[in-house]
């Protein structure tokens, strides 16, 4: 009943609104279209100074038009010696020649004298305003109709983009015919697929399931890091069952209207429960489900909407069929609520793909393209680690691209090894012309990272040096491939990353005798590491084994009552980390210029043939530095001393 009230007042309000554009469009045409009312005085005067060259005498009303062009002698008799006097008709010298006039008529019995002394043609037919009323009427009419239908067939061709629809749910449906990813489409995620198979089986015979009693969670939750397929999986789970998938973002439920985004998530869950079982996914959930009253302003639209999904978590019915999905890369920064048993109780993680999951990832991108041995993928996949699933495609297709380029029939070793190149340090900038002194400087800097890594155990391997500058800023960089996936990071192999990255600056102190600004990254990122050392990790004696480091969630998502991470610790601790942090980029700052001094030597032969190749391999620079380790020896037995250093 409340419903037929609403929808009546609805139509009457539209209806007042197009009565009253219809009145306004009428006046405008009216005004238009309507002749240009003068008094009966004016009118004479016109008459009488030869400016009337028609008329038309009703029974009430006088309608006549204006010469278009001043009146001659030849055309127009001559007006009398003594023309009547006065000031010009208010708005005469308004009046453009040739408009159309009309006024009272008065009994006049002069008129027609006047009017055929002054050469003015009199008809008794006065001209009809019946089609120029109605089409003042007929045609707002009109227009408002056909604006008011084309605005009623838009909205019906925009679905759920339309403004009348704000309330809906902005889901993409999927119907079980058109989802064709299937488990056999993502690779790499083993364990993911056993955890989510419960799914697959309870949306197929969910009697099975209610035989023990058992309930399927509620909500399933994929976290892990952007690019490993999370949203693939959820697709290939709905392809795997055989169900429609209504596919959302967080985003799409938070609009600048209050109310709209619960409203849609009202509207998401009645849309699902009526085409039960199915599946409903949500992608980037932090977009919606960050924490409530966190930060300085809280963000009442999104609370609202949050708080309307917790609802709806808690009152529909798992047996029913419906799954929420749910897809997150920062789950740390979740509601509690939604976290908790009965809602999304179930945490898949998709974590980055070791080894062997990243060949399989290969082998599934390179289906589709021309490859010369499935063997090149098992160096690929070595090369790679910590890539994920849509980094490994897009050196897939990297390569296809450079092999078109190049004309090859199949894609080579060569190729792929150049597509990890450019995702991993960005394309070539061969125009990027640098002066003989800079391009020296930078051979210098690259091979003493590259010199200090292979002189320090449980470094990763180097495999290209290189002088080519490559992507905004990298001027040249050393490339260092890991022999292995690791999970865990001992001390000295921190120490030793950040004594790789001080070879750079080192090597341009030790040949140069100053330094320049092409070390500011590498100084970062060492600096970086020494302070995790000493605040994350507990690796600093004087400090102990303690955890400085707190949450790293931003400024704005801390609450006003949580204290701030910076007053964590005294200005002493702050002090003493500071110190720590100097104290082991200066040990490591020392130990890289003992390593560099003893192979100058290596250095400056390695720098003159990167000079003339532009680009050297790790293996080459290794049998350089075997070979000098050999020299002292051979001289030793021929009684001659050592080259000085």
């Amino acid at each position: 009943m409340d419903g037929e009230r609403k929808k009546l007042r609805l139509s009457v309000g539209y209806l007042i609104l197009g009565l009253w554009a219809v009145l306004l469009v009428q006046q405008v045409l009216s005004a238009y279209f309507r002749p240009n009312r003068i008094s009966y005085t004016d009118f004479k005067t016109a008459v009488a100074q030869g400016k009337v060259e028609e008329t038309a005498i009703g029974k009430t009303i006088i309608q006549g038009r204006m010469r278009a062009a001043p009146a001659t002698p030849s055309e127009t008799p001559t007006p009398p010696k003594t023309p009547p006097t006065g000031t010009p008709p208010a708005g005469e010298g308004e009046k453009k020649p040739g408009t159309a006039f009309e006024t009272i008529r008065v009994d006049d019995p002069d008129l027609l004298k006047d009017l055929a002394a002054h050469g003015v043609r009199a008809t008794g037919v006065v001209e009809s305003t019946f089609w120029r009323d109605a089409a003042g009427w007929l045609i707002p009419i009109a227009l408002i109709g056909a604006f008011w239908m084309l605005m009623i067939r838009r909205l019906g061709q925009a679905g759920q983009n339309g403004f009348m629809t704000l309330g809906r749910s902005k889901a993409k449906v999927y119907m079980e015919k058109d989802v064709n990813v299937r488990f056999t489409d993502v690779a790499g995620v083993d364990e993911a697929k056993e955890e989510l198979r419960e799914v697959i089986d309870f949306l197929k015979t969910p009697a099975r399931f209610g035989r023990l009693g058992a309930k399927l969670p509620k909500g399933v939750l994929l976290v892990g890091p952007p690019g490993t397929g999370k949203t693939l999986l959820a697709r290939a789970i709905a392809g795997e069952a055989g169900v429609p998938f209504f596919s959302i973002s967080g985003s799409d439920f938070v609009e600048m209207f209050v109310g709209v985004g619960a409203a849609r998530v009202r509207d998401l869950f009645e849309q699902a429960k009526q085409k039960a079982p199915c599946i409903i996914f949500i992608d980037e959930l932090d977009a919606l489900g960050k924490a409530r009253g966190m930060g300085p302003v809280a963000h009442e639209e999104r609370e609202q909407t949050l708080n309307q999904l917790l609802v709806e978590l808690d009152g529909f019915d798992a047996r029913v069929g419906v799954i929420l999905m749910a897809a997150t890369n920062r789950p740390e920064i979740l509601d509690t609520a939604l976290l908790r048993a009965g809602r999304f109780d179930r945490h898949v993680v998709v974590d980055r793909p070791d080894k062997a999951a990243r060949l399989e990832i290969l082998k599934l991108h390179a289906r589709k393209v021309s490859i010369e041995s499935t063997a090149d993928l098992d160096v690929i996949a070595s090369m790679t680690a910590g890539f994920v699933g849509a980094d490994l495609a897009n050196i897939i297709n990297e390569a296809a691209l450079l092999g078109v380029r190049q004309n090859r029939d199949k894609v080579g070793i060569a190729e792929l090894q150049e597509a990890v190149e450019r995702v991993v340090a960005g394309l070539e900038k061969k125009n990027r012309v640098l002066s003989p002194d800079e391009k020296k400087r930078v051979a210098y800097h690259e091979l003493g990272h590259a010199l200090v890594a292979s002189a320090l155990p449980g470094a990763d391997e180097v495999h290209k040096i290189s002088i080519i500058p490559r992507g905004v800023a990298a001027l040249g960089y050393t490339m260092q491939l890991p022999t292995e996936d690791r999970f865990l990071m001992t001390e000295s192999e921190l120490e030793n990353r950040v004594a790789t990255l001080l070879g750079g600056r080192i090597a341009e102190e030790l040949i140069f005798d100053e330094v320049s600004t092409g070390a500011h990254d590498d100084l970062s990122k060492a600096t970086d590491i020494a302070r995790s050392m000493v605040k994350t990790f507990g690796m600093s004696p004087r400090l102990g084994q303690v955890s400085l480091e707190k949450d790293r969630r931003g400024v704005m998502l801390q609450s006003p009552l949580e204290p701030s991470a910076r007053v964590e610790y005294s200005e002493q601790t702050a002090r003493a980390i500071d110190d720590e942090v100097r104290r082991i980029i200066d040990e490591q700052r020392e130990r890289v210029a003992e390593i560099l001094s003893r192979r100058r030597q290596v250095l400056v032969r390695a720098a003159q043939l990167l000079l003339a190749k532009e680009t050297i391999s790790g293996q080459e620079l290794r049998d350089m530095m075997n070979a000098e380790e050999s020299e002292p020896d051979e001289a030793a037995l021929q009684g001659a001393a050592s080259p000085p250093i």
